[in-house]
């Protein structure tokens, strides 16, 4: 665990990544006392039910506009590390979207010297994002 924890903590790996299972980056945010916090995208089909359900999971502000944008100034003030779950229901064009702003933020923050990691928890493998870790 002590890679993947100095990983999680390193700013300039900030990024978006992918695992197939979701224990060892819980457990390794766990020991170092990160805060991590899952987002079940479960029944998520359309782009305003996924900006809605990240905003309800991030308790983002009430001036949050539904729209990619606004997502993106939000996440400017939201830092930290993220698994993001069951999102397969969600189209191809709004999920390689998320992903941008997902990899935009990450590289906000890293600038600024914090850490920001957004983790989807790909099972099958289909998304075409850089592994977390190696797994066994």
């Amino acid at each position: 665990m002590g890679k993947l924890l100095q990983r999680l903590q390193d700013p300039s790996r900030s990024d978006v990544y992918r695992v197939s299972r979701d224990a060892e980056a819980l457990d390794a945010a766990r020991s170092g006392g990160l805060s991590v916090r899952k987002i079940s995208l479960r029944g998520v089909r359309t782009k305003d039910e996924l900006l809605e359900r990240i905003a309800s999971e991030l308790q983002l502000p009430d001036w949050f506009g539904n729209n990619w944008d606004a997502l993106e100034d939000c996440l400017s003030e939201v830092r930290g590390w993220f698994l993001l779950y069951d999102h397969d229901s969600i189209g191809a064009d709004d999920l390689g979207v998320l992903v941008d702003v997902l990899a935009s933020s990450a590289e906000y923050w890293a600038e600024r010297g914090e850490p920001f990691f957004a983790i989807f928890v790909d099972p099958a493998g289909k998304l075409e994002l850089k592994d977390l870790f190696r797994e066994a």
